[in-house]
């Protein structure tokens, strides 16, 4: 059955395959005919398992040929039924239902089984309301008594003794200022972090005037940011030798340029911690004034760039094949001889989608 199965659904691809390629109405025909035959096939879970021709046949639910689609379809959703069944009836084969409860007849005959001497239960006493107050201490004390009996007062409470020894701690204290650098022996190494810490201390200087940064410039280590500066490269690149010579000149030059007082300050104020330093770029370093000129150098190239190159115009003419507005802007080109036609370059507004046709 299984063998039968497989050569009929070969016959049913291989013209599938010519009615698609070829278009030739009597292969389209032919396929109709084997399917028609495939589908009065009998199948069951096992064979359809086995033989694997219904992912198979899933393929022909997309063909361009409607007929085939459609006739697909209904093979694969009536084999798609017979798996389901099949597989719903090996549950429950597996899995018998539980025992029935038992009848009322025979709940009966329990019941009459029980002894005849036994006696009923009896609900539990319940004790009555006057004895239970009875048993209350303060209704067995004479009636005198009870009126002048002094009310209990709750002990006032202590006041709280501040205790110095849970009192609270400052929190990470700032280390104390250094008042000179803290060398190594290498010396390569100490100029570099005498280079650095006098561009700090020129920070100071360089603020007066500005009241919103003098407390915090003040308030800075220019010796300690420049050792962990000088740290941080020396970890992060090495020796000050070789291939790593021009990275430290390019961090030298920034600070101690007379021209980039905003690098050296975002340095001693920690926009730029230390351990970024030695992540940064010649654009990062760049003075504000620096920035802006190349901000207008940037402009100025893609200004000209843009006139340099073909012009452009928008048209609603063309529809974008991606999000189906005719929101484009074209231009167009000799890319070919002069005796072929110019070839037009589309641009979606919408969603940037990009064609080109001739």
């Amino acid at each position: 059955m299984e063998k039968e199965l497989v050569e009929l659904y070969e016959v049913v691809r291989k013209a599938a395959e010519a009615a698609a390629v070829e278009g030739d109405d009597a292969e389209e025909a032919r396929c109709l005919d084997a399917m028609k035959q495939l589908k009065k096939f009998p199948v069951n879970y096992n064979v359809l398992v086995s033989s694997q021709v219904g992912k198979s046949l899933r393929k022909l639910t997309k063909h361009p040929r409607e007929k085939i689609k459609a006739l697909a379809s209904d093979i694969v959703e009536i084999w798609k039924q017979i798996i389901v069944r099949e597989t719903m009836k090996n549950k429950n084969s597996e899995n018998p239902a539980s025992q029935k409860p038992e009848k009322p007849e025979t709940m009966k005959n329990r019941n009459s089984e029980k002894p005849a001497n036994q006696k009923p239960e009896k609900p539990p006493i319940t004790a009555k309301p006057e004895t239970v107050k009875n048993k209350n201490p303060e209704n067995l004390e004479d009636p005198d008594k009870r009126s002048h009996k002094v009310p209990k007062t709750l002990p006032s409470a202590k006041p709280e003794r501040s205790n110095p020894s849970f009192s609270k701690k400052p929190e990470n204290p700032a280390p104390p200022k250094l008042s000179s650098l803290i060398y190594t022996k290498d010396a390569d190494r100490d100029q570099l972090r005498e280079a650095i810490a006098n561009a700090l201390c020129k920070v100071a200087g360089e603020s007066e005037g500005n009241d919103d940064i003098i407390a915090n410039v003040s308030a800075c280590d220019p010796y300690r940011v420049a050792v962990q500066v000088e740290t941080a490269l020396f970890e992060k690149w090495g020796s000050a030798k070789g291939s790593n010579k021009m990275r430290y000149r390019s961090v030298k030059f920034n600070l101690t340029d007379g021209k980039n007082p905003d690098f050296r300050r975002r340095v001693l104020l920690g926009e730029f911690p230390p351990e970024s330093v030695p992540e940064l770029t010649p654009e990062d370093m760049a003075s504000d004034e620096r920035k802006m000129q190349n901000e207008k150098i940037k402009e100025k190239a893609l200004f000209n760039s843009q006139r340099g190159g073909p012009s452009v115009a928008s048209t609603n003419a063309f529809k974008c094949g991606k999000c189906g507005k005719r929101e484009c802007t074209y231009f167009q080109l000799q890319t070919r001889s002069a005796d072929e036609p110019m070839t037009t370059f589309v641009t979606c507004t919408n969603c940037d989608n990009r064609w080109k046709f001739s």
